[in-house]
């Protein structure tokens, strides 16, 4: 969903938002250097696995429920999609305790975070950002970007889409915002596609500082 190359992996890298995935399990074991950042790190592993637990049957059932938003070509079924989610929790719930000592799970939230200017190479965001446009308002989203920027050399934003699968009336906006600041801004197709639409990333390029 990043349209991620090896070379982009070389730096520090900040997942934000990432929640209960496997990214930072994965990205660790493969020797990559990542920091995950998200409120619901505030909380312990068997905290969080009651979470899911007490979440997932009503994210499957919404899921089921708006079937016809997504595309079931790499992924099947919504009970596929289920297994192949509760498999990335568990990675990431036996790579939690660890990580947290480690400091690679930090309890933080936009659109203020505890990292210094430019302390990463690469900010990711997934499914957080534009997706809860009508939970979000603008406001919060240029905030959110532009600390975005203010820590990682380059971000990643996806997808582009609200809730529902339309266009997020933000994106425009933040753009705007972001060019202003004297940031680098394009909208880049990327090889991924299950929210129907939402193939598409906001790649930002930090500049000027």
């Amino acid at each position: 969903m990043f349209a991620l190359a090896e070379s982009d992996l070389q730096g520090r890298i900040l997942g934000c938002g990432d929640g209960p995935a496997g990214f930072n399990a994965e990205a660790t074991a493969r020797g990559l250097t990542v920091v995950s950042c998200d409120p619901i790190y505030r909380w312990d592993a068997a905290d969080i696995r009651a979470r899911i637990a007490a979440t997932s049957p009503t994210v499957l059932a919404e899921t089921r429920k708006n079937a016809e938003e997504f595309v079931w070509t790499e992924i099947r079924s919504v009970d596929e999609l289920g297994e192949i989610r509760m498999a990335a929790m568990e990675r990431f719930l036996d790579d939690y305790p660890s990580g947290r000592t480690a400091g690679r799970y930090v309890e933080a939230a936009l659109p203020d975070l505890p990292f210094a200017d430019a302390h990463f190479d690469l900010a990711l965001c997934s499914h957080f950002l534009f997706l809860y446009t009508a939970q979000r308002d603008r406001t919060f989203h240029e905030r959110a970007v532009l600390e975005l920027c203010r820590v990682a050399r380059e971000v990643r934003v996806f997808p582009l889409l609200a809730l529902g699968g339309r266009r997020s009336d933000h994106v425009d906006g933040v753009s705007d915002v972001l060019r202003n600041a004297g940031h680098d801004v394009g909208v880049e197709r990327v090889p991924y596609e299950f929210q129907r639409g939402g193939n598409e990333m906001l790649r930002i390029r930090r500049g000027g500082r």
